[in-house]
């Protein structure tokens, strides 16, 4: 039978690719078309906010909407500083909070939980994702808040001497919005840091604790230097979640377009200008091209922290890849 000839059980060539395999070219050219769409989404959604936000940007400057203290509707002055403090203030508070509690429960359910309870808790911290954040935000402002307000004037009276400490404490606050972002991203960080956890070669725990380390020492030494990077990624992602958050943080944050003086002071973020004034800014043109400027400065923040992300986890990839090799040697 001649190369290439067709068998007589079959459509398949006996020798040479089959039919089939001539559609790969042509899934790769289309995956790759797929992969430039999204890019040409993101760019056009970058240009067609900067062309709806132009006015505001004209008449303020870029810098001066961005770094002027001053947004007051009344007066038409649109200053987004306050609103980047806030969301900046925020997030950063989630991320103290909710990172090393999600590490925490990764470490425990890949490493320290008993095999039958690992598929149960697995799911109800993946549940934390199902809620609503309309919900995290009522709970937050009805039950949370109330029950956090006495102790946090002891501390804002016994640690007042810290920097952004001290003075008047109210319900809606910067702690409360930042706890319950911390919450809101424990899902997110939790699952991306036990997926890392779980790929840690089964010989460097097993290495470290035939040489005498105990299990927190093996935990130390093996899965948390290999894990480095992808918990930094979790951490990044769970950041770029937390600063969009909208709803939840309406609700709990206070609504003040003024940088407070205390973590426990009332303030305001980009995500939740945008959701409270964009209805009102329909009559009013200033109005509605800052609140689209607002949300170019958020697509472009969190687009600066997805990039930082993507940064570390590659630096820690050929971190990883160079170490082996200098202890080969």
């Amino acid at each position: 039978m001649a190369a290439g000839s067709i068998s007589a059980t079959g459509d398949r060539p006996d020798l040479g690719r089959s039919p089939g395999s001539r559609l790969d070219p042509w899934m790769q050219y289309v995956l790759t078309g797929l992969a430039a769409l999204i890019l040409a989404l993101i760019g056009f959604f970058f240009v067609r906010l900067f062309i709806e936000a132009r006015p505001a940007f004209d008449r303020f400057g870029y810098f001066g909407f961005v770094f002027d203290n001053n947004w007051d509707v009344s007066k038409g002055q649109f200053g987004a500083w306050p609103l980047v403090v806030g969301t900046l203030i925020t997030s950063g508070i989630a991320l103290i909070i909710g990172v090393p509690v999600a590490i925490a429960a990764a470490l425990y359910v890949t490493e320290l939980c008993p095999v039958r309870l690992r598929q149960p808790l697995t799911i109800l911290l993946e549940l934390l994702a199902a809620v609503p954040s309309v919900v995290y935000g009522l709970w937050g402002i009805f039950v949370l808040a109330p029950k956090l307000l006495p102790a946090e004037k002891w501390f804002n009276d016994t640690f007042s001497f810290l920097p952004f400490v001290g003075g008047i404490v109210s319900i809606p606050n910067y702690f409360v919005a930042g706890l319950i972002l911390a919450i809101m991203i424990l899902p997110i960080v939790s699952a991306i840091a036990r997926e890392v956890m779980a790929t840690v070669p089964v010989e460097n725990k097993e290495a470290a604790l035939a040489l005498g380390a105990t299990r927190w020492e093996m935990i130390r030494m093996a899965v948390l230097p290999y894990s480095r990077a992808g918990i930094s990624g979790a951490a990044m992602l769970g950041l770029g979640r937390a600063i969009g958050e909208t709803i939840a943080v309406t609700i709990v944050i206070g609504n003040a377009p003024d940088i407070g003086k205390s973590v426990f002071s009332q303030g305001y973020t980009l995500a939740a200008v945008i959701a409270n004034e964009f209805g009102e800014a329909a009559s009013d043109p200033t109005h509605r091209a800052a609140l689209i400027a607002a949300g170019l400065v958020l697509f472009v923040l969190t687009l600066l922290v997805n990039a930082v992300a993507r940064a570390v986890v590659n630096r820690g990839v050929r971190r990883e890849r160079i170490v082996p090799q200098g202890m080969a040697g």
